[in-house]
């Protein structure tokens, strides 16, 4: 998972990822309002999540992909292990990204 500052942005990322074979599907989540620390002041502001989803054989690939076509300076990019799931849906998402 991942969030931008726009959904334009998120639109990139995602049909990015999917069209790289990075991952089978990508979701985009209507703006979430984010409270952080940054560069030592407490900021607020709209952003767009993404959650990818892809195998565990190619998340280093995703996140690469991640990192190299994100506008942030830290983006955050977090993993979340599937253990469990519906098998065909599972081998689909193997399938569209092999």
């Amino acid at each position: 998972m991942t969030t931008t500052d726009s959904e334009d942005r998120a639109q990139r990322l995602a049909r990015g990822a999917v069209e790289g074979r990075l991952a089978a599907c990508a979701q985009i989540s209507a703006p979430v309002t984010s409270v952080y620390r940054w560069e030592n002041a407490v900021e607020t502001g709209r952003e767009w999540q993404v959650l990818f989803k892809t195998t565990a054989a190619r998340y280093e690939v995703l996140e690469a992909r991640i990192r190299a076509t994100h506008d942030y300076e830290t983006p955050e990019i977090i993993a979340t292990p599937i253990t469990r799931g519906g098998a065909d849906y599972l081998a689909w998402i193997a399938k569209e990204t092999s």
